[in-house]
């Protein structure tokens, strides 16, 4: 059997071999003592990711279903919201919101820029109806990393709600949902939490527990409301049958990352992007976006001359036991991306730009 390959992509990334086993269990059936255990120790694990003391609540979908469940739970047809579109993530929210029939105004539409609290502010004050405001934390199209802290503070003056995408920041990133007054944040357990696919995560604040209880869009198997009654009990549990190797693989990734200690996971992810973003300039080649105010822990966005085509690049990485990521959207025909987050440690990126220095140098050859 080959060797797998590196896993260099802004998800699903490498899953520890910890986290593997956890997942290789033998199944445990979700009424019983032991599996309410690991349920409710995932759940008071996640609460640090988060920075909350507020119930961490799991959906049993992806980061975007839970993208989507925000929308039912906190609005009703016909409410107005901004969405910053930076990125191919904070379009693909304004675009959920316009299949609930929100009326959606996009703001800071350029991909090669920071949306900035002042973009926000702009939209509350010329646009009255605008009830919330929808960003992405780190939006892997062009490794952005919004400031958060000064986008919630903006809404909150306004008396708005703030939600936001943070399915490919938390765990990689440091995130404050209390202290910076965040109403609602997502992620997911493929990217920074180092699991499989299929399990989402979904806090709340008081104002958006609010909301939720005038917002009039249908919910059944989305309603947060349902989810916090039974994760609360004093023996957790979820509504349904939830993904049961996935929660134990999530609180075993949460066990390593607590062994690690959350702050030394946050300065190695920083590292990680920093020896990224050295080594790509060392390269000749630039960022994508190389303008941004803030660039993410966890992704770094490459662009490419136009002599050299990305899937060449790519093609010859992955020759070299490497799998890099193409680029999202209108980068996709002029550059790829480095994933760096997760169970990847410097090493890995190290090898990664070797890798990368040897394929440019393999397509100049075949050029000439």
């Amino acid at each position: 059997m080959s060797e797998p390959l590196l896993l260099m992509t802004p998800g699903p990334t490498r899953v520890p071999e910890r986290v593997l086993r956890a997942g290789a269990r033998p199944m445990i059936h979700h009424r019983t003592p032991e599996f309410s255990q690991v349920l409710g120790a995932m759940i008071e694990g996640l609460k640090p990711v988060f920075g909350t003391r507020e119930p961490v609540l799991p959906v049993h979908t992806t980061g975007r279903g839970a993208m989507e469940a925000a929308i039912c739970n906190l609005f009703s047809p016909g409410d107005a919201v901004a969405v910053c579109c930076n990125g191919k993530f904070g379009e693909m929210w304004a675009e959920l919101a316009q299949v609930y029939g929100l009326v959606v105004y996009r703001i800071s539409t350029d991909w090669n820029r920071s949306a900035t609290s002042n973009d926000v502010d702009e939209a509350f004050g010329s646009n009255p109806r605008i009830k919330a405001v929808l960003v992405a934390y780190c939006d892997t199209a062009n490794g952005v990393r919004n400031d958060i802290e000064g986008i919630a503070r903006v809404a909150r003056q306004r008396g708005r709600l703030v939600l936001v995408d943070g399915v490919s920041a938390l765990g990689g990133m440091p995130f404050s949902f209390d202290e910076w007054g965040v109403d609602l944040a997502v992620t997911a357990s493929q990217k920074c939490l180092m699991s499989s696919p299929g399990l989402a995560f979904v806090v709340l604040g008081e104002r958006a527990w609010s909301a939720t209880k005038t917002a009039r869009m249908p919910r059944s198997y989305w309603d947060f409301a349902e989810i916090r009654k039974h994760v609360t009990k004093a023996r957790p549990e979820t509504p349904g049958t939830p993904p049961v190797h996935i929660v134990l693989q999530v609180a075993e990734a949460l066990a390593l990352m607590q062994e690690e200690g959350l702050e030394q996971v946050y300065r190695r992810h920083e590292d990680m992007a920093d020896l990224a973003r050295r080594g790509v300039a060392e390269l000749g080649l630039s960022l994508q976006c190389p303008d941004l105010d803030a660039f993410s822990s966890t992704v770094t966005a490459v662009a490419l001359p136009a002599a050299i085509p990305p899937k060449a690049l790519r093609d010859a990485i992955k020759r070299r036991g490497i799998l890099t990521a193409a680029g999202l959207g209108i980068f996709e025909p002029g550059g790829f991306r480095i994933g760096h987050m997760g169970d990847i440690r410097p090493s890995d990126v190290t090898r990664t730009l070797g890798a990368v220095k040897q394929a440019l140098d393999e397509l100049s050859v075949t050029a000439r």
